[in-house]
């Protein structure tokens, strides 16, 4: 099992949300963050800005899944939260740890 942790803009949210609709995910966990990449240089010419901002909005999608499903999932999560300009995110995929001593809520 793998975790997926896919951290996009705001306004692809829900079309990948959807998309991740269509594989067979038992967990998903979806969180408003914010942060800066590479883009750290563009936004410091906003600085004096009124409407500068330190950190960009993005939200983070965390998915649990078999291994089998790594590879698709991750190929969908590209395919509808590129739009091919910076800032676009990162997806990270994780091990996770298997315990027969966790409970559920």
């Amino acid at each position: 099992m793998k975790q997926i942790v896919a951290i996009i803009k705001p306004f692809l949210a829900e079309k990948v949300i959807r998309a991740i609709g269509t594989l067979p995910v038992d967990e998903l966990m979806v969180r408003e963050v914010k942060g800066y990449g590479r883009q750290k240089n563009y936004l410091s010419k906003y600085e004096d800005n009124e409407f500068s901002i330190a950190y960009l909005p993005k939200v983070e999608i965390t998915v649990w899944v078999d291994d089998a499903l790594v590879e698709p999932l991750v190929e969908l999560i590209q395919e509808n939260s590129r739009t091919g300009r910076m800032g676009d995110g990162k997806i990270l995929v994780l091990p996770t740890v298997s315990s027969n001593t966790g409970t559920n809520i």
